[in-house]
Formats: structure tokens, sequence, C-alpha cells
């Protein structure tokens, strides 16, 4: 195999459904990929991922390259064996997490220096830095070093931004292929595109990106940050029609059900977020009648599954009560199953939506399954 293939099958609208084929497997999309920010996804088992039928998870550069260190993966067989994960991997530049850390980095168009928020050692990522880890962690597909603004910012501050991004870019291509002239490997590089909620932004991050190089994959990234939903739709709503048509379109740090959904809609094929095990370490699920606090009081008799649609093993064996009982008496089971059952959640609501973009019935479907979501959580 010289490369990552994606084959879109049926649309609807805007929506698309396709298959993306990586070294590692094959991934239906629309689809949802767990985070598994330091080569685990939290509270759960490769078998229990399989089990609710992922297809791609996420690993981050920035952290495993702090813990245990790119080079302890590589020696240990690389990422996939390292985490006794088989099937396709993507890394994060580690882009978001620097962002996230303002208060330990300082940013110029070298790269990005930083304290470890582990030990406070002093650190530098620069693109090509960037590279040099993913290529050792060795993922199915790498993503490009970018720099992520609050999506508050102004004009001015997203264009700096875009502009750094697109010099990165550059970089990261110019030794990703590097790499791969001097280890041929199967590892692809996806871009990220910047520009914050600022349309004219956004299109000049669209033509610059696809000027420099031609991609087997787009992430659009700076969103979820800060702006409004109404923004982080709007510009989906602009930017999903003038990307290219042959090429996966992934979402980065989306994954809320209703903001799945109405991105699907709107022609996104992968999404990841840390939501589902989030909450669910903290005892909300996701259901089709919106998002259960399982504290409240009011499960503590209640013998009903969690979502009576959902095919899980928390829903098809325990009870709200028991699930309820397990959090007031904080015992880790509860994070386990919780998580386990948001994973599969989204992961089952992106099946039912590709089901139904193959099926024509995708745009009737999506809208009488928000409006029914949306009535409210309890």
């Amino acid at each position: 195999m010289t490369g990552p293939t994606f084959v879109l099958e049926h649309c609807t609208g805007e929506a698309r459904a396709g298959v993306l084929t990586l070294p590692h497997g094959t991934v239906p999309t629309p689809m949802f990929m767990p985070v598994g920010t330091q080569a685990t996804v939290k509270a759960l088992s490769p078998g229990d991922l399989t089990s609710v039928g992922a297809t791609m998870i996420l690993a981050n550069t920035y952290h495993l390259h702090l813990r245990p260190g790119e080079e302890v993966v590589a020696s240990l067989g690389g990422l996939h064996r390292f985490m006794a994960w088989p099937r396709p991997v993507l890394t994060d530049s580690g882009g978001f997490q620097v962002f996230s850390l303002a208060r330990l980095r300082t940013v110029d168009d070298d790269g990005v220096a930083f304290r470890s928020h582990i030990d406070g050692s002093a650190r530098t990522i620069t693109p090509e830095r960037a590279m040099e880890i993913q290529w050792t962690l060795g993922p199915d597909v790498a993503m490009a070093f970018d720099h992520v603004v609050p999506g508050t910012a102004d004009h001015t501050t997203a264009a700096d931004a875009l502009a750094r991004t697109t010099r990165w870019l550059a970089r990261c291509r110019t030794h990703h292929d590097r790499l791969r002239a001097e280890a041929p490997g199967h590892q692809t590089l996806w871009p990220i595109l910047q520009g914050g909620v600022h349309p004219d932004l956004r299109r000049q991050a669209v033509e610059q990106t696809f000027e420099l190089a031609e991609w087997s994959g787009v992430a659009i990234g700076g969103l979820a940050v800060g702006e409004s939903k109404a923004d982080m739709y709007g510009v989906l709503a602009r930017l999903t029609p003038v990307l290219p048509a042959g090429i996966p379109r992934y979402l980065m740090g989306v994954g809320f059900p209703d903001d799945l959904l109405r991105a699907v809609a709107m022609g996104v094929d992968l999404f990841d977020c840390v939501a589902p095990t989030r909450n669910g370490r903290n005892g909300t699920a996701f259901t089709a009648s919106g998002a259960l606090n399982l504290r409240n009081a009011r499960f503590r008799t209640d013998a009903a599954p969690l979502d009576e649609s959902c095919d899980c093993e928390t829903c098809t064996t325990y009870s709200r009560a028991y699930l309820r009982h397990l959090f007031a008496a904080e015992e880790l089971l509860g994070l386990r199953l919780v998580s386990l059952h948001n994973v599969r959640f989204l992961i089952r609501l992106a099946q039912e939506a590709r089901s139904h973009i193959v099926a024509g019935t995708f745009d009737r479907w999506h809208h009488d399954w928000l409006n029914h979501y949306q009535r409210g959580s309890v």
C-alpha cells in the first residue's frame, strides 16, 4: 500500500458517506474517533473500544513526547503495539496543547518554546520537531503543527496565526517528505485549516493550503475553542462547500451529539473530542433524549437502562439506579461504564447518520433526531 485512499460512496445534500483506508484498516465515515491523549482512552481498554465499534483513535504528540518519550514508544514497537491497538491511529501535532498551556509558552516563527507541565523543563517544538516526533511514534496520520488562537480572537490576531500556520505547514511538508525519503513508510500528513471565525481568513487558509500541495485529508482547526456555536456553524457552512470533495474532512475537538450531527449535515467526515469520556467520568450520560446527570437523586430507584435504544454493555446490563449507586459510592466501575456508553453513543450516532445518508433519508431523520434530543437534559 502506497498511501491512504478515500472513496466517497453516497451524498445526501452536503452529508457524505465514505470509506477511508489506512495502513492499519478501514474507517467508514462519518465516524467519531475516541481520544487517547496519552496512548489510552481514559477508563477504556482496547477491547472496550473494539466492542463499541471504534475504528480509529487519537493520541497526542505533546503528551507522548513528554512522557514516556517517542523513542521509548518506538523501542517497544511503535504506537500501535505500545498501546495494543491494531487499528488506525492519528496523532495531533500538539498545537492545541501548546495553546491550552499559554502561560507556559512563547510563540515565534521558529516554533514554540515552553515549560513542561510535568517537571518544568524547557522544551521547544518546531514544525520539523513535530514531524520527527510523530514519525518516530508511527501513527497512520500525522497532523501538521499549527498555531491555535482562541475562537474569540480578533481579525488581526487570527490573521497572524494563520500566516504562521501556513509557513509552518510548508516546513512540515518538506520535513515529512524528507523523513519518508530516508526511511520509507506509509504515514500520511494532513494540514489544519485555521482562520478563526473570519470568513476571508478561512477562504485564504483553503487557497494557501491547497496551492502548497495535494493532501490525502484535511482538518478544520480552531473551532470549539471559545466561540459561540452559531459562529462555529457559520464557519462550517461557508468552509465545507469549498473543500475538495475527494478527501476526508476532519473537524477537530468537536464531539457533543448535536454538534456532531449538525456538522455531518454540513459535510464533515471525522470527529474527535474528550467530551464523551470526560462527561462519563463526571456521571453525565448522552442519551437520545438529552444528557442525564446520574448523580441526580431521581435515579436512586430507577430500574430502566441508561438508554433503551443503545446496544452497549452498560445499557444491556445495568440499571440507572446501579449506575447512580456507583457514582454515589465513588466506585471506579461507574467511570468505565458511562464512558463506554458515551463513546458508543457517538459512534452509533455516526453509524446511523451514515446509514441514512446511504438510504437518502438523512435530511428528515437528522432534523427529527435533533428536535427530540434538544427537548432538554435532566
